[in-house]
């Protein structure tokens, strides 16, 4: 972790000085980077732990999600980033708003900002929250209660995401998604 750091800090040293680098990466991420970033964006605690957690507890019917996905994160790739990147568009809004009109872009940051907000940052910071829990024993470690235990696993980890794409802007984030991608393939 550590080291992802330390290599997303080299490579984005110096470009976030402006709005351009740092909201869009000065418009430099290469395609291995993109991919890197749309790979990792999808693939989280959520899906790691829950997902094969309902597999083995359930049936597999919890996995359609994650080739809905497959299919959704080719088409985003193949089709739909060419015409962003062609149209010079930076957010799916601005996109629906040059397609539409302005209250679609409003329905569509509200719906993205309610949807991140209370159903998938707080699901991945809880499920990643439980395996860091019980891969380290921390309540042991630490010596405090099991909900004492998550409560500072979940403020940790949602403190060191936020770090990085507060501190590093886009491409830090793009950076260290492809490296810890690349991390999830080795191991």
């Amino acid at each position: 972790m550590v080291l992802v750091g330390l290599i997303s800090y080299r490579k984005t040293k110096g470009d976030v000085n402006t709005s351009e680098g740092y909201f869009l990466a000065n418009r430099g991420l290469n395609g291995v980077f993109i991919a890197g970033s749309l790979l990792l964006t999808n693939l989280s605690s959520e899906q790691l732990i829950g997902l094969n957690g309902s597999a083995y507890g359930f049936n597999l019917s919890s996995m359609a999600w994650e080739v809905t996905a497959a299919f959704s994160t080719i088409c985003m790739a193949f089709i739909f980033l060419p015409r962003y990147l062609g149209g010079a568009f930076t957010t799916l809004p601005e996109f629906l708003y040059n397609r539409f009109d302005d209250s679609v872009r409003r329905m569509t940051v509200l719906l993205f900002m309610v949807g991140y907000g209370l159903v998938t940052i707080p699901s991945v910071l809880y499920s990643g929250s439980i395996a860091v829990l019980m891969l380290f024993d921390l309540p042991s470690v630490l010596n405090v209660t099991y909900s004492q235990a998550l409560i500072i696993t979940i403020v940790s980890i949602g403190s060191v995401g936020a770090l990085y794409a507060i501190f590093g802007g886009l491409k830090a984030v793009a950076v260290s998604d492809t490296l810890n991608g690349i991390g999830l393939l080795i191991i």
